[in-house]
């Protein structure tokens, strides 16, 4: 027990440093004022009451109407996609997961820009309109491309969790379902969809929350007209200084996460209990 505590130390010194002393500064920036050197600072509320500003609460707004966009087009290809990676063998679906999660192993800025060079004035869909003789279309800086950065970039976090979920249910009570009379659109209904609602629910959650905290692609695919919770938290650390802000929308942030994760395991422990 002594020598696993002494192999542990180091990855508990690094934890407190890199991940709890972080987490307490924010802690304090957000309920402080006084300035990011914490000089003179004054414990205030008044960091959390700025959000509720009309300026702020349109950002909110527009970060939770993108997000769920972005949930509903990502849940309406991703719970297809993968039911039909669950039709296969184990070891293709394995394989087509694989595929899946390829894009994810590139970095978000090379992605971000890779749909730059697609949906600008001269790029890849202009050029195939003009082929076509139609003629050429502005898409960046604009909701559609904003939308199709988020969906490109967070379908894969709904796809695995709803695979995983299907590829749980037991087939003999498919079989069962079929020879109970029912059809193939009851039996998924009746069965696959309601057994891997777990997984939606999870899928949805991930999507949502990494939409709204995103800020590369609203600011690259819109130009820096989308500001968006993520940019807004980069903007308040970065350009106006303003930490004590930043770190207030931090937290809001971070809690709004913690609440996801909890449906998530509740939905989860609900489903085992099932």
């Amino acid at each position: 027990m002594k020598h696993f505590s002494k192999l542990i130390r180091p990855y508990l010194i690094w934890s407190i440093i890199i991940v709890i002393l972080p987490l307490l500064l924010i802690v304090l920036y957000a309920f402080t004022t006084g300035g990011n050197h914490l000089v003179n600072i004054q414990f205030t509320l008044e960091n959390f009451k700025k959000i509720g500003e009309p300026i702020y609460l349109e950002v909110l707004k527009k970060s939770f109407s993108l997000g769920f966009i972005s949930v509903l087009i990502c849940l309406l290809t991703g719970y297809p996609l993968a039911y039909f990676i669950s039709k296969f063998s184990d070891k293709a679906q394995n394989l087509l997961i694989l595929f899946v999660t390829i894009p994810m192993w590139i970095n978000t800025l090379l992605r971000t820009y890779a749909w730059i060079s697609i949906l600008s004035d001269n790029g890849l869909v202009n050029k195939l309109l003009t082929l076509m003789g139609f003629t050429p279309t502005t898409l960046m800086y604009t909701d559609l491309a904003v939308i199709l950065g988020l969906v490109s970039d967070m379908l894969p976090f709904m796809v695995i969790p709803i695979h995983t979920s299907i590829r749980k249910i037991d087939p003999s009570l498919i079989e069962a379902s079929h020879d109970l009379g029912a059809n193939r659109f009851e039996t998924f209904w009746r069965v696959i969809f309601k057994m891997s609602i777990p997984g939606v629910i999870n899928g949805v959650m991930m999507t949502f929350l990494l939409s709204i905290s995103t800020f590369v692609i609203p600011k690259l695919l819109g130009g820096g007209q989308y500001t968006l919770i993520g940019n807004l938290i980069e903007t308040q650390f970065i350009s106006v200084g303003n930490w004590n802000f930043g770190s207030a929308i931090s937290i809001i942030l971070t809690v709004l996460i913690m609440i996801g994760l909890m449906l998530m395991r509740k939905f989860d422990r609900e489903k085992e209990e099932d």
